[in-house]
């Protein structure tokens, strides 16, 4: 794979940064589109996607900080080394949650209904966002003699030379596999905040089970397990937990 998809004088087209943005694009579209559909104000949307963003950067350099917290105390420095790399997704994922939140509380936007709209669309970005982890070799897989492997060349990040799972198109599979079957859990849905617990279950379930084949055990552990699967199993509690309130607001409604 390779990162640095075009050169245009100074300027550098990475693949990493391109399915980036071409994920935050198709989360922006679709989203409005069913925001539209579910007679929300979509017009909320574009600034919602905006805000995710900067607070699931944030987020996710922030937990990135936090995995890394030796390397920090050995050498203060590190902070500004990885400005621009080293990101965590489940940081990115409770920054993005908690900044919408903060913008529909001040919007006075009802927030179970947007939360349930965007979900699916963040779930397709997090697909495009895994072919730039392929395209940039990080994220990468263990070690394999299996035939279903990878072998990187140029990459900064994976071994090069060196057959890896490909977790990388596992994971960006399961993502585009998730935005599916959320939209249709949204369609069908009697409740408002189903589809958002549905991708906490979804989600973390994946991850804790795609954690066992990633190689790169640099980010961190708590434990036995990776980082990524000790949040998971918060965040798969945490949709079980929403998925019982939710049903039991109904059924005091009905009373």
């Amino acid at each position: 794979m390779k990162n640095e998809l075009l050169k245009i004088g100074p300027f550098t087209i990475y693949g990493y940064g391109l399915m980036i943005a071409i994920g935050i694009l198709a989360a922006y579209f679709t989203g409005e589109n069913r925001a539209k559909k579910q007679k929300l104000p979509y017009e909320h949307v574009f600034y919602l996607v905006v805000w995710c963003v900067v607070g699931g950067f944030l987020g996710a350099k922030i937990l990135y900080w936090i995995t890394e917290w030796k390397s920090i105390v050995e050498n203060p420095g590190f902070l500004g080394d990885t400005l621009t790399d080293g990101f965590v997704v489940f940081g990115g994922i409770i920054g993005g949650i908690l900044t919408a939140y903060v913008y529909c509380k001040v919007e006075k936007l009802d927030f179970l209904k947007f939360f349930d709209t965007l979900m699916p669309s963040v779930a397709l970005a997090q697909g495009f966002g895994r072919i730039g982890c392929l395209l940039a070799g990080c994220c990468y897989g263990k070690e394999t003699e299996s035939a279903l492997s990878i072998t990187f060349h140029t990459s900064t990040f994976a071994p090069n030379g060196v057959a890896l799972i490909p977790t990388q198109i596992y994971s960006s599979i399961l993502d585009f596999i998730h935005y599916g079957l959320l939209l249709l859990i949204l369609k069908r849905q009697k409740r408002d905040g189903e589809t958002a617990a549905a991708y906490l279950i979804f989600y973390s379930a994946g991850r804790f089970v795609l954690e066992f084949f990633r190689g790169d055990l640099a980010r961190g552990s708590v434990g036995v397990l990776s980082t990524s699967q000790f949040i998971s199993l918060f965040t798969f509690v945490a949709g079980i937990v929403l998925l019982v309130v939710f049903s039991g607001r109904d059924e005091k409604k009905g009373l």
